[in-house]
């Protein structure tokens, strides 16, 4: 008889906009994990032909939809931010349908030592706490992530700020981690031996 397979070690992570969460995400999945990125699902599913497309033009109008057919995401971000109960439709929509493909992607990927879920608001859904084993938060302060997505999106401050008061604060997130990695500088030599460390604590060799 075949020796059961391993149960993979689940690590959710998560980090504020402009944290440097994409860079950990990549350097875990170099070290050998399974990655399963939401906001990568999200805009599969809001793409030409996704799976929540009919259902967003629905509930929201044609006007939430661009003239490629994916979801206009500029138009929905204005009035999310703008607006708590569009913010907490839009999640109704697509929420549920990113669980699921999770769900998928996890169950084709059992029995790899580690899937990483880059999971923005892991901190502010409680599904996500019971769902992973780890919780691993990637923080810097305020003013670098203002200055990382200026630079990186051409934001103006204040589209920056509105962001991340819709998110977690850092205190919130630092308290529901179970490790947190300072990325406040950028240095990657750094950050490859943080997560190395943390590797081998969190996935022993057997």
């Amino acid at each position: 008889m075949a020796a059961p397979a391993h149960r993979s070690v689940r690590i959710g992570l998560t980090g504020g906009i402009g944290s440097g969460k994409s860079t950990i995400a990549a350097i875990l999945q170099a070290r050998g994990a399974q990655l399963i990125d939401t906001d990568a699902i999200s805009r599969s599913l809001t793409a030409r032909g996704g799976a929540a497309i009919d259902t967003l033009r629905a509930h929201f109008g044609a006007a939430a939809i661009n003239a490629h057919g994916a979801l206009d995401r500029r138009w929905m971000r204005e009035r999310a931010f703008a607006n708590a109960g569009v913010k907490r439709d839009l999640e109704a929509v697509l929420h549920p349908l990113i669980g699921a493909r999770c769900d998928e992607l996890a169950a084709a990927a059992a029995g790899q030592p580690c899937i990483v879920f880059d999971v923005p608001l892991l901190v502010e859904s409680h599904r996500w706490r019971m769902f992973v084993d780890r919780v691993l938060v990637v923080d810097c302060p305020f003013e670098v992530q203002i200055a990382r997505v200026m630079r990186r999106s051409l934001w103006q401050r204040e589209q920056v700020q509105s962001v991340i008061a819709q998110q977690a604060p850092r205190a919130v997130r630092r308290a529901a981690a179970d490790a947190v990695i300072d990325n406040r500088v950028d240095d990657l030599a750094e950050l490859q031996a943080n997560l190395e460390a943390l590797w081998r604590l969190w996935l022993p060799s057997p």
